[in-house]
């Protein structure tokens, strides 16, 4: 019988366990959904500049004693346009919305604003994308974040708010933040 050396065993088993790393990435629960390592976490630092003369926002606004969202938008993104209907519907029924404008022209924004109405509580400026979006995690718009009444962060949503996400995940977590989990 041919005796069988430890080289030989490497190639499948690193078949094996590179199989299995794919197949945990195919099969996880959300393909589409990015993780972040801020969920059950602090909301990192805020870091704001003004957009226009629009009301502003710090760190002591995302500890009030109530469920916001964080939202990152573009005037130039068109997926942004798509989800502010929804924003502006949350807003509406009384859900905070702080906004954070990425990478973009003030007078766009406020342009932007003023054409499909302002949902946001209070907005700022992220003209360069860093440090706030960086500090974030963002990586690209829109991106939003459910943050509880203790200032947590409970979900990163990468994409645009549509009907489905809306009453599939952002609601969803918005009431589980309300019912205190």
């Amino acid at each position: 019988m041919a005796k069988i050396s430890p080289m030989m065993l490497a190639p499948p088993l690193i078949f094996l366990a590179l199989a299995g790393l794919l197949s945990f990435g195919l099969f996880r629960n959300d393909p589409d959904a990015l993780p972040s390592t801020f969920v059950g976490q602090m909301a990192p630092p805020v870091v704001s500049a003004p957009l226009g003369s629009k009301a502003t926002f710090d760190n002591s606004d995302l500890l009030k004693d109530e469920v916001k969202l964080v939202n990152f938008w573009a005037s130039w993104c068109a997926p942004c346009r798509v989800e502010h209907p929804h924003l502006n519907a949350l807003a509406k029924e009384g859900v905070p919305i702080y906004g954070v404008n990425y990478k973009d022209k003030a007078t766009n924004a406020l342009k932007f604003l003023d054409d499909l109405g302002d949902p946001y509580a209070a907005v700022i400026a992220d003209e360069k994308g860093r440090p706030m979006s960086l500090n974030w995690g963002v990586a690209g718009v829109p991106e939003t974040f459910v943050i509880d009444s203790d200032g947590k962060v409970l979900l990163r949503w990468a994409g645009p708010i549509t009907e489905r996400v809306m009453e599939n995940t952002i609601r969803p977590a918005i009431a589980k933040a309300q019912n205190g989990f």
